[in-house]
């Protein structure tokens, strides 16, 4: 009689149970005795006897030890607070994001500078490109130096612009 009891739940408009979470009332019993609420922003809501979980899983597996650790505190777009152990030496700065290998995993993770609490202490410690005071490279050495980096080859200009900017 359980598809029947389903039929008339369904165009009965439920059984009309109150969600013992948030009060709504049109929540239903699942065959196992778990509720199902009908409120999107209820934790039992679309779950099978499950809480939904809010926000990030972060990983806490991984063997992964920075020899130059930085601490980048960090507020995700769930507005949760993180505290990331990043290497120093991988740390990146890409447009507005900083990219860098992190504990425990070893994972790259590329986080936007507007969330970092401590920006300023970061980019302190960061690896400079280019020396102080140095211009940076044109538009045409940049694409030389990064194409020679990413293929692996050589040529008698990239040495030139490689030289003028050991650290790039």
């Amino acid at each position: 009689m359980g598809l029947l009891d389903f039929l008339i739940s369904l165009f009965s408009g439920g059984s009309g149970i109150q969600c013992p979470s948030c009060g709504t009332q049109g929540a239903r019993k699942t065959n196992d005795g778990l509720v199902l609420c009908k409120n999107p922003q209820c934790p039992y809501f679309g779950r099978v006897g499950k809480l939904r979980q809010a926000g990030t899983i972060v990983p806490t597996g991984g063997n992964f030890h920075a020899r130059n650790p930085i601490s980048i505190r960090y507020r995700n777009f769930a507005g949760q607070d993180r505290t990331f152990s990043a290497e120093l030496s991988t740390l990146i700065r890409k447009n507005n994001h900083l990219v860098a290998e992190v504990a425990p995993t070893g994972g790259t993770v590329t986080i936007s500078r507007d969330r970092i609490q401590n920006l300023a202490e970061v980019e302190a410690v960061m690896p400079q490109r280019v020396a102080p005071g140095q211009d940076w490279p044109t538009p045409r050495e940049r694409q030389i130096l990064g194409y020679h980096k990413k293929h692996g080859t050589t040529s008698q200009r990239y040495e030139q612009v490689r030289a003028k900017y050991p650290d790039w």
